[in-house]
């Protein structure tokens, strides 16, 4: 049966080395490290990431307009890319009514199983090209999550990898103790020479 003492590291005791009060000293550091530190590395990455997704989402939405155009034709050959993340996508000949210079008809990514002639919304940017519809305010909070969880799984490794180097080092520097002390005590217990 085992026997714990807490806080033995902390006491004065003629047992008590050096070593132990440093891993004393690491363990209160990693423990405020990985409550306080890693959780506040975590909001301020996300706190970052929020701002620069915001600054992009109202970017593109400035840039890209939705237009309700008519699938004319397929383009030939074309294959299938995922749009979003969501759902396969074709690039289709469509036509619509610019409010500026009337009709017009260009290539734009068209959800699969669209057929010729169904009227869609497609996303076109300032220079008439076929693109995405800009971030919702959901995709602007899914970078926002992920990113302050990343930064704060990434802290957590950090300390923990932090920790093991040190706590290695710990152990070398007690195990090297421990060998420089059974030279000098080996001969007086096994009556041999060092």
């Amino acid at each position: 049966m085992r026997t714990r003492v807490r806080g033995w590291r902390w006491r004065r005791n003629p047992l008590r080395r050096r070593s132990d009060v440093l891993e004393a000293w690491m363990v209160l550091a990693v423990g405020l490290l990985l409550f306080v530190g890693a959780p506040l590395a975590g909001a301020v990455a996300g706190w970052w990431a929020h701002g620069e997704a915001r600054a992009v989402a109202t970017e593109q939405r400035a840039d890209r307009h939705r237009v309700r155009a008519e699938v004319v034709g397929r383009t030939p050959d074309s294959l299938p890319s995922v749009q979003g993340g969501r759902e396969h996508a074709y690039r289709a000949t469509v036509r619509w009514t610019d409010p500026d210079s009337g009709p017009r008809t260009g290539t734009a990514r068209v959800p699969a199983g669209t057929h010729r002639g169904e009227v869609i919304d497609v996303w076109f940017d300032g220079k008439g090209r076929s693109v995405l519809p800009p971030p919702d305010e959901s995709a602007v909070w899914q970078h926002t999550l992920t990113l302050g969880l990343c930064a704060t799984g990434g802290a957590v490794a950090g300390v923990l990898l932090a920790r093991s180097a040190v706590r290695g080092a710990l152990d070398r520097r007690r195990m090297a103790a421990w060998e420089r002390e059974w030279a000098l005590t080996e001969p007086q217990w096994t009556r041999r020479r060092a």
